[in-house]
């Protein structure tokens, strides 16, 4: 049953991607149609997975302000949550290695969600300018300060590249929790559990004056105190 539920949320995932693609014309600058249909492949995918979201502390956020969003990374299951759960323009910021996967992978490449090359290269600091331009032109973004999946369900070190992008943009960092998806479905399993994912949002955290390595490690410091204050060790 549970591999039926990981094979089916995959197929609702094809057919959003081409809807996407069929349909990103239409507002391509703004993006809203496109995040429309991600939310709305978002709760598909929840329901037949038979999987239900909670929110505590969507009124410590500004919804009419653009933020950057920072959270753990338990999960495949940790985006439709995200995107369904909470109700902003939000847009995720993704390995640029996705882009080579059929459909799915190529919404996201020709949608208006932003890709980042992870090397160190001029196409990394290129796909980084790319970022912050949108993030100052209004739209919140998502970033998984992990990197990776975890693997044992606990808590992971921070890597910088959430900090160093909400610095260059100078926007305020949301600290988001999210636990129980880490059951549902673990990295390399194709088995999906029934389950609930709740989602903690603490108050935003302005960006500190300076730049460089020490306002980012301090940012990065008071972020995962944020997240750590609610994650539930899931290991």
């Amino acid at each position: 049953m549970g591999v039926l539920r990981f094979f089916t949320a995959a197929f609702i995932s094809i057919v959003s991607a081409i809807a996407e693609l069929l349909l990103i014309w239409l507002d391509r600058k703004r993006g809203r149609v496109f995040h429309a249909i991600a939310r709305g492949w978002a709760r598909a995918v929840l329901t037949v997975c038979s999987v239900r979201v909670t929110v505590r502390g969507l009124e410590k956020v500004d919804l009419s302000r653009n933020y950057v969003y920072v959270s753990n990374h338990a999960s495949m299951f940790d985006i439709p949550a995200i995107l369904a759960g909470i109700p902003d323009q939000i847009r995720i910021i993704y390995k640029r290695e996705l882009d080579v996967i059929p459909f799915f992978g190529w919404g996201l490449r020709y949608g208006s969600y932003i890709g980042i090359d992870r090397g160190r290269g001029s196409r990394a600091v290129k796909s980084l300018e790319e970022a912050v331009e949108k993030i100052r032109s209004g739209a919140s973004v998502l970033m998984y300060a992990e990197g990776t999946r975890t693997l044992d369900g606990k808590l992971q070190p921070f890597k910088r590249g959430a900090f160093n992008l909400a610095l260059k943009a100078g926007i305020p960092v949301v600290p988001l929790t999210v636990n129980g998806s880490f059951s549902i479905l673990p990295k390399h399993s194709v088995s999906v559990r029934p389950g609930r994912v709740e989602l903690v949002l603490e108050a935003p955290i302005p960006v500190p004056p300076g730049e460089g390595r020490d306002a980012e490690l301090r940012l990065m410091e008071d972020v995962h105190a944020a997240i750590a204050r609610h994650y539930i060790d899931q290991g």
